[in-house]
Protein backbone atom coordinates (compact mmCIF):
# COMPACT_ATOMS: atom_id res chain seq x y z
CA UNK A 1 0.00 0.00 0.00
CA UNK A 2 1.36 3.89 -1.02
CA UNK A 3 0.21 6.81 0.72
CA UNK A 4 1.24 10.12 -0.42
CA UNK A 5 2.37 13.10 1.81
CA UNK A 6 1.67 16.23 -0.05
CA UNK A 7 4.82 18.95 0.96
CA UNK A 8 2.96 22.19 1.31
CA UNK A 9 6.14 24.14 2.95
CA UNK A 10 5.20 23.23 6.38
CA UNK A 11 8.74 22.62 8.51
CA UNK A 12 7.00 19.48 9.53
CA UNK A 13 6.21 17.67 6.28
CA UNK A 14 8.62 15.57 6.48
CA UNK A 15 8.10 14.12 10.34
CA UNK A 16 4.60 13.45 8.39
CA UNK A 17 6.50 11.05 6.33
CA UNK A 18 9.02 9.68 8.47
CA UNK A 19 5.75 8.47 11.29
CA UNK A 20 3.83 6.55 8.47
CA UNK A 21 6.93 5.07 6.64
CA UNK A 22 7.44 1.67 8.29
CA UNK A 23 3.91 1.06 7.91
CA UNK A 24 3.20 1.49 4.20
CA UNK A 25 5.06 2.82 1.02
CA UNK A 26 5.31 6.44 1.54
CA UNK A 27 7.05 9.74 -0.29
CA UNK A 28 6.87 13.25 -0.11
CA UNK A 29 5.54 15.30 -2.92
CA UNK A 30 5.26 18.73 -4.67
CA UNK A 31 1.83 19.96 -4.18
CA UNK A 32 2.42 20.96 -8.01
CA UNK A 33 1.83 17.11 -9.00
CA UNK A 34 -0.95 16.52 -11.30
CA UNK A 35 -3.75 14.63 -10.00
CA UNK A 36 -3.60 11.87 -13.06
CA UNK A 37 -0.03 11.20 -11.85
CA UNK A 38 -0.15 10.21 -8.34
CA UNK A 39 -0.67 6.72 -7.87
CA UNK A 40 -1.53 5.98 -4.19
CA UNK A 41 -4.27 4.81 -2.27
CA UNK A 42 -4.26 7.32 0.16
CA UNK A 43 -2.85 10.97 0.51
CA UNK A 44 -1.94 13.52 3.29
CA UNK A 45 -1.92 17.07 2.82
CA UNK A 46 0.51 18.58 4.87
CA UNK A 47 0.99 21.94 6.61
CA UNK A 48 1.87 24.80 5.25
CA UNK A 49 2.59 28.52 5.57
CA UNK A 50 -0.41 29.89 3.44
CA UNK A 51 -3.58 28.78 1.39
CA UNK A 52 -2.29 30.41 -1.50
CA UNK A 53 0.98 28.36 -1.42
CA UNK A 54 -1.27 24.86 -1.48
CA UNK A 55 -0.42 24.41 -5.10
CA UNK A 56 -3.18 21.78 -6.12
CA UNK A 57 -4.41 20.42 -3.43
CA UNK A 58 -7.54 21.40 -3.96
CA UNK A 59 -7.62 19.72 -7.12
CA UNK A 60 -6.61 16.34 -5.23
CA UNK A 61 -9.83 16.95 -3.04
CA UNK A 62 -12.30 17.76 -5.76
CA UNK A 63 -10.58 14.78 -8.57
CA UNK A 64 -8.94 12.10 -6.10
CA UNK A 65 -11.27 9.15 -5.17
CA UNK A 66 -8.86 8.11 -2.59
CA UNK A 67 -9.01 8.57 0.98
CA UNK A 68 -7.19 12.05 1.85
CA UNK A 69 -6.22 13.52 5.46
CA UNK A 70 -5.60 17.49 5.55
CA UNK A 71 -3.42 18.74 8.81
CA UNK A 72 -3.71 21.61 9.35
CA UNK A 73 -3.53 23.81 6.12
CA UNK A 74 -4.84 20.38 4.47
CA UNK A 75 -7.26 21.05 6.53
CA UNK A 76 -7.95 24.80 5.74
CA UNK A 77 -7.52 23.83 1.83
CA UNK A 78 -10.36 21.30 2.54
CA UNK A 79 -12.78 23.89 4.22
CA UNK A 80 -12.46 26.08 1.19
CA UNK A 81 -12.59 24.04 -1.49
CA UNK A 82 -15.93 22.37 -0.23
CA UNK A 83 -17.58 25.96 0.41
CA UNK A 84 -16.65 26.78 4.22
CA UNK A 85 -14.18 29.58 5.43
CA UNK A 86 -11.08 30.01 6.75
CA UNK A 87 -10.01 33.33 9.05
CA UNK A 88 -7.04 33.94 11.20
CA UNK A 89 -7.31 32.48 14.27
CA UNK A 90 -7.18 34.05 18.05
CA UNK A 91 -3.75 32.51 18.67
CA UNK A 92 -1.01 32.39 16.13
CA UNK A 93 2.21 30.44 16.63
CA UNK A 94 2.47 26.72 17.66
CA UNK A 95 0.87 25.85 21.30
CA UNK A 96 -0.52 23.40 23.21
CA UNK A 97 -4.37 22.87 22.76
CA UNK A 98 -6.43 20.26 24.55
CA UNK A 99 -8.62 18.93 22.05
CA UNK A 100 -12.30 17.48 23.15
CA UNK A 101 -13.48 14.89 20.98
CA UNK A 102 -16.78 15.49 19.91
CA UNK A 103 -17.73 12.36 17.19
CA UNK A 104 -15.62 9.22 17.23
CA UNK A 105 -15.01 8.16 14.08
CA UNK A 106 -12.64 6.17 11.38
CA UNK A 107 -9.74 8.63 12.58
CA UNK A 108 -9.97 9.53 16.19
CA UNK A 109 -12.03 5.45 16.90
CA UNK A 110 -9.74 4.50 20.36
CA UNK A 111 -8.37 7.90 21.38
CA UNK A 112 -9.88 9.61 24.54
CA UNK A 113 -12.49 12.02 24.92
CA UNK A 114 -10.61 15.02 25.58
CA UNK A 115 -6.50 14.93 24.43
CA UNK A 116 -2.98 17.25 24.04
CA UNK A 117 -2.15 18.32 20.76
CA UNK A 118 0.54 20.72 19.38
CA UNK A 119 -0.78 23.35 16.86
CA UNK A 120 -1.13 26.69 15.37
CA UNK A 121 -4.50 28.47 14.82
CA UNK A 122 -2.72 31.65 13.25
CA UNK A 123 -5.45 30.60 10.50
CA UNK A 124 -8.74 28.16 11.00
CA UNK A 125 -11.65 27.16 9.52
CA UNK A 126 -14.22 29.02 10.66
CA UNK A 127 -17.34 27.97 8.91
CA UNK A 128 -17.90 24.44 8.64
CA UNK A 129 -18.40 23.45 4.62
CA UNK A 130 -21.50 21.71 3.71
CA UNK A 131 -21.55 17.60 4.24
CA UNK A 132 -18.68 17.84 6.78
CA UNK A 133 -19.10 17.55 10.37
CA UNK A 134 -17.62 18.42 13.45
CA UNK A 135 -15.19 15.38 15.04
CA UNK A 136 -12.93 17.81 17.78
CA UNK A 137 -13.05 21.22 19.00
CA UNK A 138 -11.50 23.06 21.60
CA UNK A 139 -11.78 26.44 23.71
CA UNK A 140 -9.61 27.91 20.86
CA UNK A 141 -11.51 26.60 17.82
CA UNK A 142 -14.82 24.91 17.05
CA UNK A 143 -13.52 22.97 14.18
CA UNK A 144 -10.25 21.39 15.48
CA UNK A 145 -11.49 18.26 13.38
CA UNK A 146 -13.81 17.69 10.82
CA UNK A 147 -14.79 14.84 8.03
CA UNK A 148 -17.14 14.92 4.84
CA UNK A 149 -20.00 12.72 5.40
CA UNK A 150 -20.03 10.34 2.90
CA UNK A 151 -16.34 10.54 1.12
CA UNK A 152 -13.24 9.27 3.29
CA UNK A 153 -11.86 13.03 3.60
CA UNK A 154 -10.76 14.18 7.05
CA UNK A 155 -9.06 17.07 8.33
CA UNK A 156 -7.15 17.98 11.72
CA UNK A 157 -6.02 21.50 12.90
CA UNK A 158 -3.30 19.73 15.33
CA UNK A 159 0.05 17.73 13.92
CA UNK A 160 -0.48 14.62 14.78
CA UNK A 161 3.35 13.97 13.47
CA UNK A 162 5.08 15.95 16.49
CA UNK A 163 6.17 13.95 19.51
CA UNK A 164 3.72 17.20 21.28
CA UNK A 165 0.65 15.69 20.09
CA UNK A 166 -0.69 13.09 22.14
CA UNK A 167 -2.17 10.09 20.36
CA UNK A 168 -0.74 11.47 17.13
CA UNK A 169 0.84 7.62 16.08
CA UNK A 170 -2.88 6.43 16.58
CA UNK A 171 -4.80 9.08 14.84
CA UNK A 172 -2.12 8.13 11.30
CA UNK A 173 -2.57 4.43 11.88
CA UNK A 174 -6.45 5.15 12.34
CA UNK A 175 -5.81 6.72 8.58
CA UNK A 176 -3.58 4.45 7.67
CA UNK A 177 -6.19 1.61 8.22
CA UNK A 178 -8.85 3.64 6.09
CA UNK A 179 -6.70 3.64 3.28
CA UNK A 180 -6.18 -0.22 3.42
CA UNK A 181 -9.98 -0.50 3.40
Amino acid sequence: MRILVVNNYGQFNHLIRRSIREKVDTDLISNETPPEAIDAQGLILGGGPTLDRAGRCADYLREMDIPILGICLGLQVMGTTFGGKVAPGTIGGYAEVDVDVVEEDDILKGLPSRFKTWASHADQVVKLPPDFEVLARSNVCEIEAMRHKTRPLYGVQWHPEVVHTEYGQELLDNFIAVCRK
